[in-house]
């Protein structure tokens, strides 16, 4: 799309079009809260089985309560907000927001009866192989070492905190695990109530031998008498409350980003509880004390069967036990990026001036590629500067580090860091301030907008011009993230998606108003409206009897807009694959609607975390990658960049990556024109054979020493792009 000169000079502001004026009632549309729900009752599927290694089944389980937590704390908390200002608005499958909370807390409810099972069994399994995770009366032998520690370890941080007319009910902080304990005075003979907070500071399970855990909880409870002297313990159980996080911040009346957001994390921990969990044990009137105190109703309360919070199986999943894991994976580095010797680094930009390189993470190696692309950019003396956007990174990035050190060495470097960028905030203010520091020139996102797109630009000189290099992905600028989750990145040389590039950081960080660029497809603007002009060219297609297939991947898809083009599409006779992680609120096969419309989604080992496109384009197929998700606030609400990929063998590749996540029969499911998510090898009848991510695992590793040229073994269908 090119730049229409004398273009009318706007803001880059949300869009006002996210929804059609009036929508097609008719049509069926699956409830985001809902979908996402039985996105994680999939994780917790991968927990349950038993192909899994051990360790890897705790992984799974972590996930799924971490998940759950998040969950509470942004959606739920945003429904009940809805339901207590009276808002009657319903959503696009016609539940108002009491109907969703009611709809969702029943399906979490069983949920979490089955993560309580499969703990259960977990926990069976673990100790067959010598993992075991005790309770207290299980070690007698080992009751006087842990009263020793109680009082070396474990006394000294704890604070009991009194509940009667002289001490209110105290501030319980979101997701922190708590005693309720139930007390006598043997001299007034009155009961009272009193709260200990388990220290997050100390590990959750204590090793008591090697291999051999207890719950530090579990540990406090048994040595209550030394922390109320003179009172007579009559109970405890175990409570964890979950508060509103999202944050709630009005930009355009902050004179300063930073100080808001800075204000804002500290409102953030006292936000309104949403979710009260108890042991199952736990008597109705300490449940009805804590109710009260934290204002919930007895639909917020969920009962757990054994041990609350299993995010803390993280801590077991890091043990040397290498049998209980699934084999490392260590990720190898593109053919194009292989250095010509080992004392001798690749070079990047002479690699980019023979032709563009597409990434695969984490099958490709991140520090190979991304990484030595920015470090070599900090490190040569003919590059200029360096611009990028952070969404999020991790507390060591080697990036940032390369952007501190191009900084410190007179480089013009500019870094967008996203401050708004949830549950990251803290960790990017203060590398943004470390940049700042270093000379680098900082901006703080945009007003009204989140930028959540993955851009870095390196600007050299050669000879006697200057030449652009540039890198575009679909995953963040994290070294440890981009070890977990399966991300593409484009690196090139290409002169417009250059241009285009340093014009999206002029709109970044000046006063550009541009909303229109050359070969990019940006949010807010050119974003929405090139992604519904490409669908309904597949509908020119097909009404002129021309070959019209679309292939989507992306993490979710819930958007009005997108979702009736696509049943449109589905309509005029186009053939539609959507590979969709989490939410998805289009219903596929629905007679006469979606009939040509498949909806996958593949849970496994690595996160699923990349977007792609794929137009079929009557025969010559048009491929995109990008940061965006098909969701309203990422096309409206957010700035995102998605680019056109036209290398032939780098379209070869993603071509043959959606081959072979169609062809997925062992870590796929199938959404059901009933709703429901049905695994593939059930439906085949038969258990899977081909796995996504071994499937990538060994064609990394047959490239990455052999040739650039893509070696594909046929798992793929072979149906995409003919010019692959």
């Amino acid at each position: 799309m090119a730049v229409e000169p004398g273009a009318p000079a706007r803001p880059l502001t949300p869009s006002r079009t996210r929804r059609p004026s009036k929508r097609a009632t008719d049509l069926p549309y699956l409830n985001r809260e809902l979908s996402w729900i039985e996105f994680n009752a999939r994780v917790l599927h991968e927990a349950r089985d038993a192909r899994n290694a051990l360790l890897e089944r705790a992984k799974f389980l972590a996930i799924f309560a971490g998940n759950l937590d998040e969950f509470f704390q942004v959606r739920i908390a945003g429904l009940r907000q809805q339901v207590e200002v009276g808002t009657v608005a319903r959503a696009p499958d016609g539940r108002t927001p009491g109907e969703q909370l009611a709809a969702a807390r029943s399906r979490v409810l069983d949920l979490v009866a089955d993560q309580s099972s499969i703990f259960l069994d977990l926990r069976q399994s673990l100790d067959r192989e010598g993992v075991q995770i005790l309770d207290y009366a299980a070690v007698p032998e080992h009751h006087d070492a842990l009263r020793q520690r109680f009082h070396d370890e474990i006394f000294p941080v704890l604070t009991p905190l009194a509940v009667d007319p002289g001490h209110p009910f105290p501030y319980i902080s979101t997701l922190s695990l708590s005693i309720a304990v139930g007390l006598r005075d043997p001299e007034t003979k009155e009961n009272v109530f009193a709260r200990v907070k388990v220290p997050q500071i100390l590990p959750r399970l204590l090793e008591v031998e090697p291999s051999r855990f207890i719950p530090i909880d579990q540990v406090i409870e048994a040595n209550l008498d030394e922390l109320f002297t003179g009172m007579e313990v009559v109970d405890s159980h175990l409570f964890r409350v979950t508060r509103n996080a999202d944050l709630a911040l009005e930009e355009d009346e902050a004179d300063d980003l930073l100080m808001a957001i800075e204000e804002e994390l500290r409102r953030r921990r006292f936000g309104a509880a949403v979710r009260l969990e108890v042991e199952r044990s736990m008597p109705a009137a300490t449940r009805t004390v804590l109710m009260r105190g934290l204002g919930l109703e007895p639909d917020d309360v969920y009962e757990v069967a054994g041990m609350l919070d299993l995010t803390a199986l993280w801590q077991i999943t890091e043990m040397d036990r290498p049998d209980l894991k699934a084999a490392p994976w260590t990720p190898v580095t593109p053919a194009r990026l292989m250095p010509p010797d080992e004392d001798e680094p690749a070079d990047v930009f002479a690699a980019l001036r023979a032709g563009d390189i597409l990434v695969h993470h984490p099958y490709d190696s991140f520090a190979a590629s991304v990484e030595r692309f920015i470090t070599q950019a900090a490190d040569d003396p003919d590059v200029l500067t360096i611009k990028q956007t952070l969404y999020r990174t991790s507390g060591d990035s080697p990036i940032v580090q390369s952007l501190i050190r191009a900084a410190e060495r007179g480089k013009q470097v500019v870094v967008l860091v996203e401050i708004k960028a949830r549950f990251d905030e803290e960790a990017n203010i203060i590398w943004a301030r470390k940049l700042e520091r270093a000379g680098a020139h900082v901006v703080y996102g945009l007003v009204g907008l989140k930028t959540h797109s993955k851009t870095a630009l390196v600007v050299r000189r050669e000879g006697s011009g200057l030449r652009r290099y540039v890198h575009i992905g679909t995953g963040n600028y994290n070294p440890k993230t981009a070890r977990l989750y399966v991300d593409l990145g484009l690196l090139t040389a290409r002169p417009e998606i250059g241009a285009d590039v340093t014009d999206l950081f002029n709109v970044l960080t000046g006063l550009s108003r541009q909303r229109t660029f050359r070969r990019l497809l940006v949010a807010p603007h050119s974003l929405r409206s090139g992604f519904l002009e490409l669908v309904d060219r597949e509908v020119a297609h097909a009404a002129a009897g021309r070959p019209a297939r679309i292939v989507v991947k992306t993490n979710a898809i819930v958007d009005e807009a997108v979702i009736e083009a696509l049943y449109r599409a589905s309509m005029a006779g186009v053939d539609i694959d959507l590979i969709v992680r989490s939410a998805c609120s289009l219903q596929p096969g629905v007679p006469g609607i979606s009939e040509r419309i498949r909806v996958r989604s593949i849970i496994g080992e690595f996160l699923e975390h990349s977007r792609i496109w794929g137009f079929q384009n009557g025969g010559d197929w048009d491929w995109y990658i990008g940061s965006a998700d098909l969701m309203d606030r990422n096309l409206d609400r957010r700035v995102e960049a998605v680019v056109p990929v036209e290398d032939s063998e780098a379209r070869a590749h993603l071509a043959d990556i959606i081959e072979v996540m169609l062809a997925d029969d062992r870590r796929s499911w199938q959404l059901q024109p009933d709703s429901s998510w049905v695994r593939t090898e059930v439906l085949a009848g038969r258990p899977g054979s081909i796995d996504t991510f071994e499937t990538f695992k060994e064609r990394a590793l047959e490239q990455g020493a052999i040739a650039a040229t893509p070696h594909r073994p046929g798992a793929g269908t072979g149906s995409l792009d003919p010019r692959a």
